[in-house]
């Protein structure tokens, strides 16, 4: 054993990763919120990531895929598109 009987071990200052910024008390984007944890800006708690990931489709929903924009023409359809009726058309 090293050092002196019950003053091995324990706390030293000094010690450890160190600190990074506080994490962020006001309202802010979720998704600014999540850059800035993902850019090791900030150190929030679980619970704070979560909860940003939770808000983020509420403000920064995402674009369905395959619609169109406004004036574009629309295409053929899809696999589930109602059908056309069978054309009745006499052979004489």
């Amino acid at each position: 054993m090293a050092g002196a009987k019950g003053r091995s071990g324990g706390a030293r200052p000094g010690a450890g990763r160190p600190k990074k910024t506080p994490v962020v008390t006001e309202l802010v984007d979720p998704l600014e919120f999540l850059r800035a944890v993902w850019k090791g800006e900030l150190d929030p708690s679980p619970a704070q990531v979560k909860a940003a990931a939770a808000a983020l489709p509420y403000v920064h929903p995402r674009k369905a895929p395959g619609k169109k924009e406004d004036g574009a023409p629309r295409t053929g359809g899809s696999k589930y598109a109602a059908r056309q009726g069978p054309r009745l058309v006499s052979s004489r």
